[in-house]
């Protein structure tokens, strides 16, 4: 059953729940001094109410030290219980820098050739275009493919198309390679990184921790049932490696940590992940077109190159953002996915575009 809050989300009460800012080590100003010219604007922009209200968690932390951290609304409306830090989320597409790293693995192993067509791995596929589809292709969103079961849309690394199904077949992919469920390798490399509170959500399993996720629309507010959402097993175990992972702020911070400062791939691995010239059009992630590499929108221009990737859906909307260079690392993440897509990132580019042009990044 679908629950509805009988009022307009405008006019439901949000609580800042935290505080945890770090400031500089003595009161002096001097010229090794960080000046914080980023908290308060973030805190101005997630108390207003127009186009939409905020309700989540926004953490940045550079070179391991936390230079923001805000828990602002509730995790459940019902019983006005707040959101906190450790609670999890879905977080969509951002699952798809874990399978694309997933694929990285086995090809330093030299089980996965990204040269070869999707065909070596998954051969049951019907589709004449399995034989010229590259792994490549569908790892950077250059593959033309829509639907499994349909033409593709263009001649494979010709142009840029968004596709979850790409994903699902990099998925079975893993599973081919590795022989085991994309679920169990996916889990088996959270726990390695001490991610203990990431995992493949999975239908009628205990999924612990993972917060109510709500729809808006008109101006209503309602909790996502699941259930509703006429997925079968096997449906939902193809859109896991496109965007079933379940984590919360903390443990994605220790992804971007690990995963851009050498402690998952290779070198020369990690390089063909972030480098591309496959260009993306979507400006969530940047304020100019971005190009996309393998599961990770990349941001070249200035002030400095950064690297993530945004998700929403089924009640979530997130963004995650890592500036290499300054070693900064911005996540931001909610449990209410207002349906207007004009708005649905409104909290997270503005966001982007305080911290872009913040002192974190001289």
């Amino acid at each position: 059953m679908k629950y509805i809050v009988k009022t307009s989300i405008l006019l439901i009460p949000f609580l800042i729940c935290s505080c945890n800012i770090s400031k500089s080590k003595n009161d002096n100003t001097d010229e090794n001094q960080t000046i914080d010219d980023y908290s308060a604007k973030i805190d101005s922009l997630i108390q207003t109410t127009a186009p939409r209200k905020f309700n989540g968690i926004v953490l940045i932390t550079q070179n391991g030290e936390i230079k923001y951290s805000r828990e602002y609304g509730y995790s459940n409306f019902e019983t006005k219980e707040p959101i906190t830090i450790n609670d999890n989320f879905r977080i969509q597409s951002n699952t798809k820098q874990i399978t694309a790293v997933l694929i990285l693995k086995e090809v330093e192993k030299g089980n996965i050739d990204l040269k070869n067509p999707i065909r070596k791995y998954v051969p049951e596929l019907k589709q004449t275009w399995a034989d010229t589809v590259t792994v490549h292709q569908l790892m950077n969103m250059s593959s033309g493919v829509v639907n499994i079961e349909e033409p593709l849309a263009f001649k494979p690394g010709t142009d840029f198309r968004y596709s979850n199904p790409a994903y699902g077949l990099l998925g079975k992919t893993i599973e081919s390679v590795t022989g085991k469920r994309y679920i169990e390798v996916a889990n088996t490399l959270f726990k390695a990184l001490g991610m203990n509170d990431t995992y493949c959500y999975e239908i009628d399993e205990t999924n612990t921790g993972l917060l109510n996720g709500y729809w808006v629309s008109n101006g209503e507010l309602e909790m996502v049932d699941f259930n509703s959402l006429n997925f079968t097993k096997e449906t939902w175990a193809n859109f896991i490696p496109a965007g079933g992972i379940i984590s919360n702020p903390h443990d994605l911070n220790i992804w971007d940590t690990k995963l851009h400062n050498g402690d998952i791939l290779k070198s020369e691995t990690y390089n063909l992940m972030v480098n591309s010239e496959v260009v993306d059009a979507d400006y969530t992630f940047s304020h100019k077109k971005s190009n996309y590499g393998y599961g990770v929108n990349i941001h070249e221009g200035k002030p400095f190159k950064y690297i993530g990737h945004a998700g929403r859906g089924i009640g979530f909307v997130n963004l995650k953002i890592y500036v290499p260079e300054k070693k900064l690392d911005i996540i931001i993440m909610e449990n209410v996915y207002n349906r207007d897509v004009d708005i649905v990132y409104h909290f997270e580019k503005k966001i982007r575009e305080i911290v872009m042009n913040s002192n974190l990044v001289e």
